[in-house]
C-alpha cells in the first residue's frame, strides 16, 4: 500500500534484523519495481575484563540459567555489555547470514555485507545506493530481472560457503515463490552442499569475529573465492553482472576466507536429513566437522509439546545423557508462526550435555545455535500429522548427518495403528488474522506464504 498507492518509481529497503531481510526481498519480488537493499550493518559488542562478550553469549548463557549454571547477576553484567550499538547480532547468525545472501542474489550493492552499523561504510554505501536507484529506474531494472535462478543458486552458495543460518533456506523459498522462479531451495541446497566447502568460520561455528569476515572481504571475498563455482552471468543491482563485479576482487586476509583447496571444512556446512521421522525433511547444522562434533546419534525419545516442559524436566534431572528430545508442536502451523527451540539447545548445553543429548523439533532454530546435534524444522510437523506427532516416549531415534537419515524404529503397522487413533490439536486461533493464517499458510519447504 505505501509503495503503490503513492504509485513510486523505485524503492530502497533498510534492511536489518532476521525476518526484514526476507520480507523486503518478498515484497521487491512481488511488487517488481526497480528496488535494491541497504545493509544497515552489526552492531558492536563488549568486554568484561579481557572476555569479550556478544550477544551470541547472552544468548548462551541464559539457557545456562535456566539450568542453575550461572547466576542471574553474571547474566546481568553480560547483558549490559554484550550490545554497544545500534544493529543485528553480531556474529554469523540468520540476520548477517541474510545479508550476505542479499548480495549473492545481486539485490544488494558489491561490498555491502556485512558492515558495521552507523560506521562511513555503512553511509557511504547508503549514499550510493540513493544515487544507483535512480538510475536503476531509468534503465528499468526491476528484482525479476536479478531474481533468476541462476541467483538462487549463488545465494545458496554463499551461505553453504559462510556455514550461514539454516533460516535462510525457507527465506529463499518464499522469496523465490515471489519472484516467481521455480526452483526448489532445499534441493539446491543438499546439491549444492556436495561440492560447497566452507571457506570462513565466523562465531558461532568457529573463532572469526564478523569484524574479520567484512575487513577481509566479507560476501564479496566469498563470492570471489567461489568464482569458479558460481553462475557468473546473471544480472545485479550495478546493472552489470556477477562476473564484472568480482573482476579485480582482491581477499584481505587469506586465513580467514580461505581457497576452494584449503578450506575451513571441505564438507557441507548445512545437512538436510530424510527418512522415517521426517519424510519430507528435517535440517541439521553441521558447521566445522571437528573431531570432537557428534554426526550420528541413537537414543531414546523424550517427548515434549513446550519448551518450558523440557526445561523443567532438564533442571530436575529427568533427561539422562543419550536421550533425544522430541520438541514438538512448534511448526508453521502448531506454534503457530514457528516456535523456537533455541532456549532449550542451550538450556542443555548449560547442563552439560550439549554433546549427549540430541535435539529434534518441527520448531526453528536461532542462526547462532551450534551446539550439538540438533534437527530443526522437521516435516510434516506435528499440526499436519507427521511421524513427529505420532513418536512417544521411549521409541529409539536415530539420526546421522553424515548418512542424512532421521529415523524412528518403529514398525509401519504400529505408525499406522497410532495415527488411527491420533487427533489433530485444536487451533490455538478460532477468528481473526492469526486464524486465517493457521488456515492458508504453507508448510517451511514450500516457505511458509500464505498467498493461496
Amino acid at each position: 500500500v505505501q509503495v503503490e498507492g503513492p504509485q513510486l518509481d523505485g524503492m530502497i529497503l533498510l534492511t536489518s534484523c532476521d525476518k526484514t531481510v526476507p520480507g523486503q526481498l518478498m515484497a521487491a519480488a512481488r511488487l517488481n519495481i526497480p528496488s535494491l537493499l541497504v545493509i544497515c550493518g552489526y552492531q558492536a559488542s563488549g568486554h568484561i575484563g579481557n572476555e569479550h562478550v556478544d550477544i551470541e553469549e547472552v544468548f548462551l548463557h541464559a539457557g545456562y540459567y535456566t539450568q542453575g549454571a550461572i547466576s542471574l547477576e553474571r547474566l546481568t553484567e553480560m547483558s549490559e555489555v554484550a550490545v554497544k550499538s545500534p544493529g543485528v547480532c553480531s556474529g554469523m547468525g540468520t540476520a548477517n547470514s541474510m545479508h550476505s545472501v542479499t548480495e549473492g542474489l545481486g539485490m544488494c550493492l558489491p561490498g555491502s555485507a556485512p558492515v558495521r552499523a552507523n560506521s562511513q561504510k555503512m553511509w557511504d554505501y547508503a549514499r550510493e545506493s540513493g544515487q544507483r536507484i535512480v538510475d536503476m529506474v531509468w534503465e528499468d531494472l526491476k528484482p525479476r530481472d536479478i531474481l533468476t535462478e541462476g541467483a538462487f543458486r549463488n545465494a545458496a552458495r554463499v551461505d553453504l560457503a559462510q556455514a550461514g543460518s539454516i533460516n535462510c533456506i525457507k527465506h529463499l523459498q518464499a522469496i523465490a515463490l515471489e519472484a516467481g522462479v521455480d526452483i526448489d531451495i532445499y534441493d539446491t541446497f543438499d546439491k549444492e552442499g556436495e561440492h560447497t566447502p566452507v571457506l570462513t568460520a565466523v562465531r558461532p561455528i568457529g573463532p572469526l569475529s564478523i569484524e574479520a569476515f567484512e575487513d577481509a572481504g566479507g560476501a564479496r571475498g566469498v563470492m570471489k573465492r567461489l568464482e569458479p563455482q558460481l553462475d557468473l552471468d546473471v544480472m545485479t543491482v550495478t546493472g552489470k553482472t556477477v562476473k564484472e563485479n568480482l573482476a579485480g576482487v582482491e581477499i584481505g586476509d587469506a586465513d580467514v576466507i580461505r581457497p576452494l583447496d584449503n578450506p575451513w571444512g571441505a564438507e557441507a556446512a548445512i545437512v538436510l536429513l530424510t527418512g522415517s521421522l521426517a519424510p519430507e525433511t528435517g535440517i541439521v547444522k553441521v558447521g566445522l566437522r571437528t573431531p570432537d562434533r557428534k554426526l550420528a546419534f541413537k537414543g531414546p525419545a523424550r517427548v515434549y509439546d513446550s519448551a518450558v516442559e523440557a526445561e523443567e524436566d532438564l533442571k530436575a534431572g529427568n533427561i539422562q545423557r543419550g536421550d533425544v528430545l522430541v520438541l514438538r508442536r512448534q511448526g508453521v502451523r502448531g506454534g503457530p508462526g514457528m516456535g523456537g527451540a533455541s532456549r532449550l539447545v542451550f538450556a542443555v548445553e548449560g547442563a552439560g550435555y550439549g554433546a549427549d543429548v540430541a535435539v529434534v523439533t518441527d520448531g526453528q532454530l536461532s542462526g547462532l545455535v551450534n551446539k550439538g546435534l540438533v534437527v530443526g524444522e522437521v516435516q510434516p510437523e506435528y499440526a499436519d500429522g507427521g511421524p513427529i506427532a505420532l513418536v512417544e516416549n521411549g521409541d529409539a531415534i536415530t539420526l546421522d548427518a553424515e548418512a542424512n537419515l532421521i529415523t524412528v524404529d518403529v514398525s509401519d503397522d504400529e505408525m499406522a495403528a497410532r495415527k488411527a487413533k491420533w487427533q489433530a490439536p485444536p487451533f490455538k486461533a478460532t477468528r481473526g488474522t492469526l486464524y486465517k493464517y493457521i488456515k492458508s499458510v504453507k508448510s517451511a519447504s514450500e516457505g511458509c506464504v500464505t498467498d493461496e
